[in-house]
């Protein structure tokens, strides 16, 4: 139901009991209906309760989709963009009519890019050649208005032929009232220093969809090319233009609100979509379903019951020649502030009203502002050297001479609320480690007064593993087969590779492309989570670049700076012995933070025990 004030539930009441007061022996439809029913059928929804995402089916049979693609001959669009547009046309995700446009200041045409393209794409594949079909290139500077006003040119002409071509309407013959439903989405595939003067020319210039009438040289020219073919319908209601804007998101607070200000200018926050990928992730999207839909899982959520959380990522690699870009952000700006918070954000947050995108942005947003800004002391901080013959960060010829960039980051924070006040959350992130990981560890309590003697170092642990090998798992005490009461650390396990065989899990940029044609918000930063995760982080950040924060040097190919160990200690994290088996082949190891994705752990690669493959 609905909410609706005190005082106007009251008049509707009062107007429903009048109605069935009044109606009598008249033979009146309200007469049998309970007065409590007419109050709720006044009941007016809100507009998030009414919402819905655009079916995929309605969109494929309604929608008439331009997408354009800014940077198009940049990294980012050619690895990420088109292969993610190109699996959704391919499963059949992107509507029928459809063009994708792309625009950069590389000079060259549309057989150029598709060329440069087909090497992303399947080979010797029909299906990429039709998808290659779709794709056009148009050449134009970022900041003068010539190349968007060809641009917009485009993009009417093309809309135009797709309303000639829904002309008709029924079955009957009688003409159409409205078009097809029309949508532009700009792709901003940029360094974001350029978005404010593409926003503002994307707004000036290619904002406006097709309609009947259209003023200017292009209006009168398709005035006099469909003259004699009757009127043209508008555009349908639900229509729509959106931009997806990609990270990084500003410097630090000041610079993010600054930016978020000046494309506020020109588009409404309900038009903008600021990709962050992880949002995207299978596993990070499971978050709410694992907390929401279980109870099993979230009565234990709080800090009557949870030790410690744990949030890792590793990547097993350097800048390898991108020192340059990364050296203007670090590690902190790069994952953690962005990624890492939004998977903090997932895991802490209260159940929302609805799944509504605002409804759950809001409880994020909520959690994020109970955060206290980390301090110097809450931090490690790494930078890699060299090591076994692979180079250091300093040793890259892009990054600058005696760079103080952390490429390593160990971030505690508390989030001071009922559920979690006390509860160390702890965010670690860092390059050239020993091996490529994201995970999860939720750390449960030791039980008290154990009758079998002291489990410290057997605790509970909730496991959730984005990458590689998506998994959720909990690790328990169990008692050994045997004739003795012995006991020994297990898992439940939820391996998706062996639970989900043959089922293909979507790349996160394919998943958040569709839900922005959808108009689905909900993975997307609002500006408000954007503000309140810059105010956890920016005070820490300003002091580092500051040079007031001691960086740890640590091998390439290590577990990350020695001096983390008694950092995560410090956290509450207790070492445990766990044993796992798997293809009937038994292996045992000490899982600490030295071995697993707890991150931390001086020395160089090597040192210690390590997991099973594919295991935490």
């Amino acid at each position: 139901m609905s909410r609706l004030a005190s005082k106007e539930l009251e008049s509707a009441a009062k107007e429903a009991a009048r109605e069935a007061s009044t109606s009598g022996g008249v033979n009146n439809s309200t007469a049998d209906i309970p007065a409590q029913k007419l109050v709720l059928e006044r009941v007016c929804s809100s507009a998030r309760d009414e919402w819905h995402a655009d079916a995929v089916d309605d969109l494929g049979k309604q929608l008439r989709l331009s997408i354009v693609v800014f940077g198009a001959s940049g990294d980012l669009a050619k690895k990420k963009t088109y292969p993610a547009l190109y699996e959704l046309f391919k499963k059949g995700f992107l509507p029928r009519r459809v063009q994708i446009v792309g625009y950069a200041r590389s000079k060259m045409g549309s057989q150029e890019l598709r060329d440069r393209l087909r090497n992303y794409l399947e080979r010797d594949c029909e299906c990429a050649e039709q998808f290659l079909n779709c794709c056009s290139y148009m050449t134009g500077e970022y900041d003068t208005s010539d190349g968007y006003e060809r641009l917009g040119a485009s993009l009417q002409s093309w809309e135009a032929t797709m309303c000639m071509g829904a002309r008709g309407g029924s079955s009957g013959g009688a003409p159409l009232t409205s078009g097809p439903r029309l949508g532009r989405l700009f792709y901003l595939a940029l360094p974001p220093s350029v978005y404010p003067q593409v926003c503002e020319h994307i707004k000036t210039h290619c904002s406006v969809l097709y309609r009947n009438g259209a003023s200017g040289s292009f209006g009168r020219a398709m005035a006099a090319e469909v003259s004699g073919r009757g009127r043209l319908p508008p555009a349908a209601e639900g229509s729509f233009v959106r931009l997806i804007l990609e990270k990084p998101f500003g410097h630090d607070l000041q610079s993010s609100e600054l930016l978020a200000q000046q494309i506020g200018s020109y588009w409404p926050e309900e038009q903008l979509y600021r990709i962050d990928h992880y949002l995207g992730k299978e596993l990070v999207q499971n978050l709410l379903m694992l907390r929401f839909a279980n109870p099993i899982f979230g009565a234990f959520f709080n800090r009557h019951y949870i030790s410690n959380i744990q949030i890792t990522f590793k990547e097993p690699f350097g800048t390898e020649g991108r020192g340059g870009y990364f050296d203007q952000y670090g590690i902190i700006r790069d994952v953690i502030q962005n990624h890492l918070i939004q998977v903090l954000a997932l895991l802490t947050m209260e159940a929302p009203v609805s799944l509504h995108p605002d409804d759950i942005r809001d409880e994020k947003v909520k959690v994020l502002r109970c955060i206290a800004p980390a301090g110097m002391e809450d931090c490690v901080l790494g930078q890699y050297v060299a090591e076994k013959g692979q180079p250091g960060y300093l040793d890259d010829p892009t990054v600058p001479p005696g760079s103080g960039t952390p490429t390593f980051a160990a971030v505690r924070l508390f989030v001071r609320n009922e559920r979690w006040d006390g509860v160390p959350v702890v965010i670690k992130a860092g390059k050239a480690l020993n091996e490529r990981l994201a995970a999860v560890r939720i750390q449960f309590r030791t039980p008290p007064a154990s009758i079998f003697g002291s489990l410290e170092h057997m605790r509970n642990e909730l496991v959730i593993r984005f990458q590689p090998g998506e998994a959720i798992y909990a690790k328990m005490v169990v008692k050994k087969p045997g004739l003795e009461m012995d006991y020994e650390m297990s898992e439940l396990d939820l391996s998706y590779p062996e639970r989900y065989k043959g089922v293909v899990i979507p790349d996160a940029y394919e998943r958040l492309i569709l839900d922005c044609i959808r108009g689905d918000q909900q993975h997307f930063v609002r500006r408000d989570e954007l503000r309140a995760a810059w105010a956890i982080f920016t005070p820490l950040l300003h002091a580092a670049d500051a040079g007031a924060v001691q960086i740890h040097p640590y091998p390439y190919g290590s577990r990350g700076p020695a001096a983390v160990d008694p950092f995560i200690t410090e956290s509450g994290y207790v070492r445990t012995e766990y044993t796992w088996q798997q293809h009937h082949t038994t292996a045992t190891h000490t899982n600490n933070n030295s071995t697993n994705c707890q991150g931390g752990g001086g020395g160089g690669a090597g040192n210690g025990k390590q997991p099973p493959a594919g295991k935490l």
